[in-house]
């Protein structure tokens, strides 16, 4: 079903790939594999995964430093595939106002010890939609390459994580404030 609306619409798919036996799958139907922070130090799916010529999101685990995120994706690298995109998710600490906090200095340390790409899920790092915007504008400014935003047209009705999407409307405006953002950044 992935497949064939990222077909009709022209769009590109992405999917979580959990296990080495997925991968088939995985790479048959989807654009882009996620490997996801569960599975971050999975180092025998990330050895398969670095064999594929598919771009991947490497998600960085949710107690892991950056180094051990890096390190991760040396995995996927040295086997061969440089298409990969790190992504930040938030890191468990000890505050529990949010699901996960999000690491927004893990941006530019990445940028001074990597060439790989990062973007930000503020969503999961923070688990509710109110904070997706301010997480995502204060990504953009500090250099974040990009953002995974879950976006549904009708985000109490969503079938899971309807407390951390963001709706249509909402979506369009914080695109016009990302918009605005890297235009100022880009005059520095």
């Amino acid at each position: 079903m992935l497949h064939d609306v990222g077909t009709n619409t022209n769009l590109k798919t992405v999917s979580e790939l959990t296990s080495i036996k997925y991968l088939d799958q995985v790479q048959q139907y989807c654009d882009v594999i996620q490997v996801g922070s569960r599975n971050m130090q999975n180092f025998e799916l990330l050895k398969e995964v670095g064999k594929t010529k598919k771009p991947v999101i490497l998600k960085r685990g949710m107690s892991s430093t950056i180094d051990e995120w890096l390190l991760a994706a040396e995995y996927i690298l040295s086997n061969g595939n440089y298409n990969v995109l790190l992504c930040e998710r938030g890191i468990r600490t000890f505050e529990n106002s949010v699901r996960n906090t999000l690491d927004i200095s893990a941006v530019p340390v990445v940028k001074n010890l990597s060439f790989l790409p990062i973007i930000i899920d503020p969503a999961h790092a923070c688990g509710n939609k109110n904070y997706v915007e301010d997480l995502s504008l204060a990504a953009v400014a500090v250099g974040a390459d990009g953002l995974m935003l879950e976006v549904h047209n009708n985000p109490e009705n969503a079938k899971t994580d309807r407390e951390q999407q963001i709706n249509l409307e909402e979506y369009e405006k914080l695109n016009e404030k990302v918009k605005k953002i890297k235009n100022t950044m880009n005059k520095f």
